[in-house]
């Protein structure tokens, strides 16, 4: 509640009148501040039941359950800059300097969508997504894509995505169920938890390094950067 909000509502009451600056300096003095809220997920008691229940089930799982995972996400990278935070090291007078800044471009210079997966075997196949991703179009990544990455880990092999609708879809189900795909049971409003994260990371910072001027250098620096990654960082991740 604002300090003025809180100063209408004395005044209404018939307190003493008092201004929002004396209201602000009282709450100063016994230690509060004005903070933006922190953001978490909205979790319901069902949310919360199931992932203690995936925690439960998955703590027995041993090293070689986890190594035979083939993760899967999908990730925005951009020509220019990133859409998280950057943060740079300065002196005084330092701050617009060439090394000091983010170089922008007007409407964002374009970026590229990608499917790719992992495991510890190493990298997958990596697909770039032309439009919105629907779940027809998730279900041909499926069949020239994720067959391809499962074969390299053998009948053990197990699949990972989230809830997302598309994911979860009809045709999605009916398609991977045909294909005798074993899949990961993954709980609704689902803590991060895909390691594949950590991956895109490297693999933005790569590319960044690269510095391409250009969609179509874009797509070929990513695809030969995904494909350096070395089988030591996806045991690491």
């Amino acid at each position: 509640m604002r300090a003025a909000s809180i100063a209408a509502e004395v005044d209404a009451v018939g307190g003493q009148p008092v201004s929002a600056e004396t209201i602000r300096r009282t709450l100063h003095q016994i230690g509060l501040h004005g903070c933006r809220p922190r953001r978490k997920p909205h979790l319901k008691t069902m949310h919360k039941k199931a992932r203690k229940q995936f925690a439960e089930d998955k703590q027995t799982k041993d090293m070689d359950y986890w190594n035979h995972v083939l993760w899967y996400d999908e990730t925005k990278i951009n020509l220019f800059g990133s859409d998280g935070v950057k943060c740079v090291w300065w002196q005084p007078s330092e701050e617009y300097k060439d090394k000091c800044v983010l170089p922008t471009v007007k409407h964002g210079g374009g970026s590229v969508m990608v499917w790719g997966c992992m495991s510890a075997a190493g990298t997958g196949e990596l697909q770039f997504i032309a439009g919105t991703m629907n779940a027809n179009m998730y279900c041909d990544i499926r069949k020239q894509s994720m067959i391809l990455s499962i074969r390299r880990q053998g009948r053990r092999a197990v699949f990972q995505h989230d809830n997302d609708p598309k994911h979860t879809s009809k045709a999605t189900t009916a398609l991977l169920k045909k294909l005798r795909v074993k899949v990961m049971d993954w709980p609704s409003m689902s803590p991060d938890l895909n390691p594949i994260d950590h991956l895109w990371g490297i693999l933005k910072w790569k590319v960044e390094e690269r510095k391409v001027s250009n969609i179509h250098q874009l797509c070929d620096v990513v695809m030969e950067e995904w494909k350096r990654i070395p089988v030591a960082t996806c045991e690491a991740i």
